[in-house]
């Protein structure tokens, strides 16, 4: 994608050919520049020139834009990817090695986005800044059929190009590669010297191409069997990426499907919107929700069976109406990947023996699971009721819905349109001989004192919580009415956790902390000796995210006498924290996140943002000695 010469360039002077050209339009003065070089060269981790001028707010992203489109500055397409920091010196010099050596003589952004230097979508983006040419996307465009009778489709498919329509007397052409001088003298014999360029990914172009095969005349996405083939390569897709929801979501000009992946949304496709209403109908048959109802919002289940993958799955549904139509999210639930051994879950091994002895296996009392959506609240508490599953062990629970299928203990899934309500299920758990009851979630004062009068009455429970910390869990219990003495006399733990992502170890590399980050998390370069953090750079097997799975952060608060005392004597939640950690030893989130952190797990930025900072956390030695972490 680029006559890059194979040269080894030398580092990048202070003033770039981009930075010059700011200075040409007045964009910025000498002074500021100045000043830009001077902050650049105290900051610790690197930063691009134009990163720095971006961030002092002495140019914007969208005068950077008009300047280069305005000016077709004269800049191998390499350093040009360097300066706008979509690329490293380092990765750029290795590519200039490969290239030197390859004997097919690759272009440079070809070996680029192949050894997953760069995405491609981002490499796009740089040859559109640089050459001046939209960047199109092929999906929401309308393609002129008629001009395949001058290009035919023959060569479209053999060049990687496609004509897409008349603009006055001139005939855009959406190519992947505008550096291709050969290819685009082979186009202009057919089309003529009238020729205007646009950019668009070969993935986008080699779609289009082979829907204009498949038909010249029927829109392709009509059919019911078309329809309902692109649903279940929707759920197969979502499988095959580990993603844990799909939303399908009706924009004003098209309809937009995201995964969520590792806890994050990220763009998968999107379809016309003219295929919305056959798309939302089908998934309400499969979901058994009502398909005459478009006004209302509306919850389904759908069980899929998977003979690609060869797994069934569970999935939620929840429809939702919006401005622009039905908006589907279904969560996917696999029995075989979501229940976790309890050693599994990413507890330090100090922390999980605990945990094990002093709470899970504790025959009564009331054991909570906190944390916000998404945190893995269900996969921890479910491994706790596959611990204790045993033939000795009666173990009933009350889920809204059930989530995941174990053999040999009672679940019920609340039904509130047959009249299988929560409270009614709540008053006949009891009646059932349980020794372990799992309320699915703490949601109001009624479920909160049931599930205080079940250990009272000498049987173990296990539910979750909406809190951010686990001193939170015991506040929210006594703003819901639950009189002190009944917690402190029934609840045995609580745990506190989040989901964050791993750092991808193809692509990880080692991070130093910068004074800022320091500042953030309240510790000092001593507090940390012996850290090895690390980020991800971004690679194909992350998609050039540079994070891949995640790993649980936890904070495990076992109620002790001293803790007892002091939510009798409602102590506020600053004082309760700071007796649990003098007393109990307990770990806080922020602390058992550096730690995982230290190791290279996680990165220090998700830690900063994600996790609750309260208060100086200790020093890593003293962490790793707390939990039992060798290094």
């Amino acid at each position: 994608m680029d006559t890059h010469s194979t040269e080894d360039p030398a580092a990048s002077p202070v003033k770039g050919t981009i930075v010059n050209l700011l200075l040409k339009e007045n964009i910025i003065t000498a002074k500021q520049l100045d000043y830009a070089v001077r902050v650049r060269s105290k900051i610790i981790s690197p930063k691009t020139m134009i990163a720095t001028l971006v961030d002092l707010g002495y140019v914007t992203l969208d005068a950077l834009q008009e300047a280069l489109r305005n000016n077709r500055v004269n800049i191998r397409l390499g350093d040009f990817l360097v300066e706008l920091g979509y690329l490293r010196e380092a990765d750029l010099k290795q590519a200039l090695g490969m290239q030197s050596e390859s004997k097919s003589k690759q272009r440079l952004g070809e070996i680029l986005v192949d050894r997953g230097f760069i995405e491609e979508r981002k490499l796009l983006e740089a040859l559109s800044y640089q050459l001046g040419y939209p960047l199109i996307e092929l999906t929401f465009v309308s393609i002129d059929r008629t001009l395949l009778s001058i290009l035919p489709l023959t060569i479209c498919q053999e060049l990687e190009i496609i004509p897409v329509r008349r603009e006055d007397s001139m005939i855009l052409l959406a190519v992947s590669d505008p550096l291709d001088q050969s290819l685009l003298d082979r186009s202009r014999k057919y089309l003529g010297d009238n020729v205007s360029i646009a950019i668009a990914s070969k993935e986008s172009i080699r779609n289009a191409l082979k829907a204009l095969e498949r038909s010249a005349n029927q829109p392709v996405l009509s059919d019911e069997n078309t329809i309902i083939g692109m649903i279940n390569s929707l759920m197969d897709e979502a499988i095959q990426d580990g993603a844990s929801d799909i939303h399908i979501e009706p924009l004003k000009d098209r309809l937009r499907v995201r995964f969520r992946l590792d806890g994050v949304m990220h763009h998968h496709k999107d379809f016309p919107k003219e295929i919305a209403p056959q798309l939302s109908t089908r998934i309400k048959v499969m979901a058994q929700s009502d398909i005459a109802e478009k006004r209302r919002h509306q919850d389904g289940r759908i069980l899929y069976k998977s003979h690609i993958h060869g797994i069934d799955l569970d999935l939620r549904v929840s429809i939702f109406i919006t401005i622009f139509g039905e908006k589907i999210v279904m969560r996917l639930l696999n029995n075989k990947t979501s229940l976790l051994d309890i050693k599994e879950i990413g507890m330090a091994p100090r922390m999980l023996d605990h945990f094990i002895y002093e709470a899970v296996e504790v025959p009564t009392g009331v054991m909570i699971i906190t944390g916000p959506t998404g945190s893995g609240k269900t996969c921890t508490l479910y491994s706790c009721v596959n611990y204790l599953n045993n033939v000795n062990t009666s173990i009933i629970t009350a889920e809204d819905p059930v989530e995941i299928v174990i053999d040999g203990i009672s679940q019920c899934s609340i039904n509130s349109k047959i009249g299988v309500t929560f409270e009614e299920t709540l008053r006949h758990i009891v009646r059932q001989d349980p020794d372990v009851i799992v309320l699915g979630e703490i949601r109001d004062h009624f479920s909160a004192e049931t599930a205080i009068q079940a250990a009272l009455t000498g049987h173990k429970v296990l539910t979750t919580f909406h809190t951010e910390d686990s001193i939170g869990g015991l506040i929210r219990l006594m703003n819901m009415e639950i009189e002190a003495f009944l917690i402190s006399s029934t609840v045995v733990c609580v745990v506190a956790q989040r989901l964050l992502r791993r750092i991808c170890p193809e692509c990880s590399e080692p991070y130093i902390p910068t004074p800022l980050d320091l500042s953030r998390l309240n510790v000092t370069v001593n507090d940390l000796v012996g850290a090895e953090f690390k980020i991800g750079r971004g690679c194909k097997a992350c998609r050039f995210t540079g994070y891949n799975g995640r790993v649980g952060v936890f904070e495990l608060l076992v109620m002790n006498e001293m803790v007892k005392n002091a939510i009798l004597n409602k102590r506020s939640s600053y004082d309760i924290r700071k007796i649990s950690i003098e007393t109990s030893g307990m770990v806080t989130l922020l602390e058992d996140g550096l730690v995982k952190g230290a190791r290279g797990e996680i990165s220090l930025n998700e830690i900063i943002t994600d996790l609750p900072r309260l208060g100086k956390p200790r020093s890593l030695a003293e962490l790793r000695r707390i939990l039992g972490v060798i290094e």
